[in-house]
C-alpha cells in the first residue's frame, strides 16, 4: 500500500463518486485530507472522512481562490466537473460556458488558490481528471476535458523546476457509479473507483526520477 502519511492533500468535489473512492483510499495511506466542495455533500464526506479542513466554497466563483490561500497543502487533486450532451449542431454558448466553467474554470481557481503555497515551499503536486473520447453528443465535454489535460501538462513543464508537478488522470470509460448504472451502462463496461484510486494513490508517491504526468485507467473490455 502506498504510504502518504506525509502529505497533506486537498481534495476538490468531496462527496462525489470519485473522490470519495480517492478519500478512503488516501486515508488508508495516512495521508491528511483537506475537503472542498459544496452543500450537503461536503457535509455527508466530512462524518465520513477526518479532515484537517472542510471547505464550502464554489470553485466557479473567483472569491474561492483567497479561501484556498488560507491552507498549505502538497498536493492537489481536482475531481469537480461535470458531464452534458447535446448534438453539435444544437450547442448553445450556454453549453459551451457550462462545460468549460465546471471542468476547467473551476480547476483553475483551485489551482491559483494551492500554487502560491506551493511554489514557496519548492514542492508540490496537482492532478486533474482528463477523458477518453467520450462519443457521440460529448463535443464540448470533450474539448473541455482536453483543456484540463493541456493545463495540467503545461503547467508540468513550466513549474517542474521550481518543484511543482502536474498529473492528468484519464480514465478511459465510465466509472461505475450508482448513477451511470441507473443511465444503463453496463457493469464489464465501467471502472472500479476503488482501483481507479489505488491507482491515484500509487501516482503520488512516484519520485521525480520516475514520475508520472499522464495515467490512463481501462475498464475490463
Amino acid at each position: 500500500m502506498a504510504n502518504l502519511s506525509s502529505s497533506t492533500v486537498m481534495l476538490t468535489g468531496a462527496g462525489g463518486a470519485l473522490a470519495t473512492a480517492i478519500a478512503q483510499e488516501l486515508e488508508d495511506a495516512g495521508a491528511q485530507l483537506v475537503l472542498v466542495g459544496r452543500g450537503e455533500s461536503l457535509s455527508r464526506a466530512a462524518d465520513r472522512f477526518p479532515a484537517t479542513e472542510v471547505i464550502d466554497v464554489d470553485l466557479r466563483e473567483g472569491s474561492s481562490v483567497e479561501a484556498l490561500r488560507k491552507v498549505k497543502v502538497d498536493t492537489l487533486i481536482h475531481t469537480v466537473g461535470a458531464f452534458a450532451a447535446q448534438d453539435a449542431q444544437k450547442a448553445t454558448d450556454d453549453d459551451l460556458k457550462e462545460m468549460f466553467d465546471e471542468n476547467m474554470l473551476t480547476l483553475f481557481h483551485a489551482v491559483q488558490g494551492v500554487l502560491p503555497g506551493m511554489l514557496k515551499q519548492k514542492d508540490g503536486l496537482i492532478m486533474g481528471i482528463g477523458s477518453g473520447n467520450a462519443g457521440p453528443k460529448t463535443a464540448l465535454y470533450t474539448a473541455s476535458k482536453a483543456a484540463v489535460a493541456s493545463y495540467v501538462l503545461s503547467l508540468h513543464d513550466e513549474l517542474k523546476g521550481k518543484g511543482v508537478r502536474g498529473i492528468v488522470l484519464y480514465p478511459m470509460g465510465a466509472i461505475d457509479t450508482p448513477e451511470n448504472r441507473e443511465a444503463g451502462v453496463k457493469w464489464e463496461e465501467t471502472i472500479d473507483p476503488r482501483g481507479l484510486a489505488k491507482s491515484v494513490a500509487h501516482a503520488l508517491t512516484r519520485p521525480d526520477r520516475a514520475h508520472v504526468t499522464e495515467l490512463r485507467i481501462y475498464p475490463d473490455v
